[in-house]
C-alpha cells in the first residue's frame, strides 16, 4: 500500500466516477483502475461497488477513507512544514471564502498578493462556511474566510474587518424615498438567500425578523436575490463589498436602490485556520493585505466588536 494508491481511493470516493478521478488525478482510467485494484488485493477486501452507472464505497470502504483522509493530510502536513523551513511564502495556500465574500474582496487582494507575495500561490475554495469548516478540520483547507465565528476552538479565529451591510429596495418601494433605511422596517417584506449561507442569519438579525412570508422565494445567489427586488417582489440586505457591483448593474437603469442602514448593522469577517498550521507568516500577509483593501473604518470597527 502507498500513498499514491490512497490518493486515486480519495478521489474515486470524491467523484463517484472512474473518468472524472481519474481526470483529476492526470492519470489514464486503467491507471487509476488498476491501483485501486491493487490496494484492494493488498488489503484483503472490496473498497468500492462498481456499478454502469455509479460507483458507491462498501461499510468496509468508508471506513478506510476516513483513514486515508487523515493518512493523506498527514503527509500534506510533512510537506508543508518542510516547505515552511524552506520559505513559509512560498507554495500553495488552501483558502477558503464564503460565496457572499469571494467575488467582491477577490479582486481587491489577488492583484496585490501577487504583487507582495510572489512565491505565494493562493488555491480558492467557494462554499458554505459548514463545508469550508469541514474540509479545515479535514486538512483539505488551510485557512477560510468567513463572516460568523465558529464557535470552537478547535481553529484560531483573525478578525479582519466589520463589513457594514445594505439595503436593496425597489425604486418604487415606500422606503426608497428616505436617505437611511430603519433594519426593523424591512421585516415584513425581507428576501434571504436560501439556508445554509451565514447571511441569512445576519439579514434576519439585523432587521428582527423571522423567515416568514419571504421564505418562499429564497435564492442561491446575491444576483437572484436583487433582481427578485427590482422585479418588486421585496427588500433585502447585501454585504457592503458588493454595493459597486450593484451600482455598476443596476443603478444606471435604476432597477434598484441601496440605502445605508440607520443602525448600521454588519458583519464581521474573520480567518479561521487550524491551531497547527505551520505557515502562520502565510496567514498574517493574507490578514495585512485583506485588512488593506477595505476601508479603515471597517477594520476599526472590528477591532471595537
Amino acid at each position: 500500500m502507498n500513498l499514491q494508491e490512497l490518493r486515486y481511493f480519495t478521489a474515486v470516493a470524491e467523484f463517484r466516477h472512474f473518468g472524472r478521478a481519474a481526470e483529476a488525478c492526470h492519470v489514464s482510467q486503467p491507471t487509476l483502475s488498476g491501483q485501486i485494484r491493487k490496494l484492494e488485493e493488498e488489503l484483503g477486501v472490496t473498497l468500492l461497488e462498481r456499478t454502469n452507472k455509479r460507483v458507491d464505497l462498501t461499510p468496509v470502504g468508508r471506513q478506510i477513507l476516513d483513514h486515508a483522509h487523515r493518512a493523506l493530510a498527514e503527509t500534506g502536513q510533512i510537506e508543508s512544514v518542510a516547505r515552511a523551513a524552506r520559505d513559509p511564502l512560498v507554495g500553495a495556500l488552501r483558502l477558503g471564502m464564503i460565496p457572499t465574500l469571494a467575488p467582491y474582496l477577490l479582486p481587491l487582494i489577488m492583484g496585490p498578493l501577487r504583487k507582495e507575495y510572489p512565491g505565494l500561490t493562493i488555491e480558492l475554495w467557494e462554499d458554505q462556511t459548514r463545508l469550508l469548516v469541514e474540509c479545515l478540520r479535514s486538512h483539505r483547507l488551510d485557512a477560510a474566510l468567513v463572516a460568523s465565528p465558529l464557535g470552537t476552538l478547535e481553529f484560531n479565529e483573525a478578525t479582519l474587518f466589520a463589513e457594514p451591510l445594505v439595503a436593496v429596495l425597489s425604486p418604487g418601494h415606500a422606503l426608497a424615498k428616505n436617505e437611511t433605511v430603519d433594519e426593523s422596517a424591512l421585516a415584513d417584506d425581507l428576501l434571504v438567500m436560501a439556508d445554509g449561507h451565514c447571511l441569512v442569519n445576519h439579514s434576519l438579525a439585523a432587521c428582527g425578523a423571522k423567515a416568514g412570508l419571504q421564505s418562499a422565494m429564497q435564492a442561491a445567489t446575491l444576483e437572484t436575490l436583487v433582481n427578485l427586488v427590482a422585479a418588486g417582489y421585496g427588500t433585502t440586505l447585501i454585504p457592503a463589498l458588493a454595493a459597486p457591483w450593484i451600482e455598476n448593474r443596476w443603478l444606471a437603469n435604476r432597477g434598484v436602490e441601496l440605502r445605508p442602514l440607520r443602525q448600521n448593522s454588519m458583519r464581521i469577517i474573520l480567518l479561521a485556520s487550524r491551531p497547527g498550521f505551520p505557515r502562520p507568516q502565510a496567514l498574517r500577509a493574507i490578514e495585512k493585505v485583506v485588512r488593506r483593501a477595505v476601508p479603515p473604518d471597517w477594520v476599526q470597527s472590528a477591532s471595537a466588536a
